[in-house]
């Protein structure tokens, strides 16, 4: 289990989160069936799981890469630097439009228009790099990500649908998948206009298509890597991957952000965000 708090970054753990060991439930119940080394630790490089029809089955409890489990790469407040920086593994600056680089700047002074700290759904990308817990379940048909905060879920249909021509927005759009090999390559559309994919502003506007091409190499690592096509926001496609460390021992709590917040507004002075890309 990652260690440290499931907190936001700076004040924003009074809206939207507390330490997991305050509000933690079958903590230390044992997950069944995970494979052991001969010291009796869970054997993270074992095989991956198959399905019955021989694809990897994604189907587990995962966390984010803190301190604790990654060293350097990770910042000191125990989240993830993808919820801060999403593109922080990108090699060379996010390809902005002018008016999309404009807005993250303006996005970095006046943090509280954040939908997070406003309790908000916070949209699918930012589910892989929250420093809230998900579970995956891979049943016939759909993968489907239950997720700790406000209680949220997404699907992925994996049953040959097509993507919708004309939808309705949403937070989290729309999501159909497919298999190349042992990948899951999921396509979404369908975005708000005014989404965040992460703490810096970054935007994600209608106009946006992302794929996720997800692996899970052995039995403790899900990898996900995910390309940014939008062309309103970006002169072009970016891709970053983030890990996905599996998750012992544990289960999701029921949370449910504050509603009524009256701190974003202090955001901006105590936020540590640094410089964007």
């Amino acid at each position: 289990m990652p260690v440290g708090s499931r907190c936001v970054y700076a004040l924003s753990i009074i809206l939207a989160g507390a330490p997991a060991s305050l509000f933690a439930q079958w903590l230390d119940y044992p997950t069944a069936g995970v494979p052991r080394t001969a010291d009796g630790k869970p054997n993270l490089t074992a095989p991956t799981p198959r399905m019955a029809d021989g694809k990897p089955d994604f189907s587990g409890m995962y966390g984010w890469i803190t301190r604790a489990n990654c060293g350097a790469k990770c910042n000191d407040t125990q989240i993830s630097r993808e919820f801060i920086d999403i593109a922080a593994s990108l090699k060379g600056p996010v390809p902005y439009q002018p008016w999309a680089a404009d807005l993250v700047k303006k996005r970095r002074v006046e943090q509280g228009l954040d939908p997070n700290v406003h309790c908000m759904p916070r949209g699918a990308q930012r589910i892989w790099t929250d420093d809230y817990y998900k579970r995956i379940f891979m049943v016939p048909g759909r993968m489907i990500i239950l997720t700790e905060r406000n209680i949220q879920y997404r699907q992925i249909f994996l049953d040959g649908r097509p993507l919708p021509n004309d939808p309705n927005p949403t937070w989290n759009g729309y999501s159909v998948g497919h298999w190349e090999g042992d990948t899951l390559v999921v396509e979404t559309n369908g975005y708000r206009d005014d989404l965040w994919l992460d703490a810096m502003g970054k935007p994600l506007t209608e106009s946006a298509r992302t794929v996720e091409r997800i692996r899970r190499p052995n039995y403790g690592n899900l990898e996900v890597e995910i390309t940014i096509d939008d062309p309103k926001a970006y002169t072009a496609p970016w891709t970053v991957k983030i890990d996905q460390p599996l998750v012992f021992d544990s289960e999701l709590i029921d949370y449910y952000c504050l509603e009524n917040e009256r701190d974003s507004k202090h955001m901006r002075e105590q936020s540590p965000i640094g410089t964007p890309q």
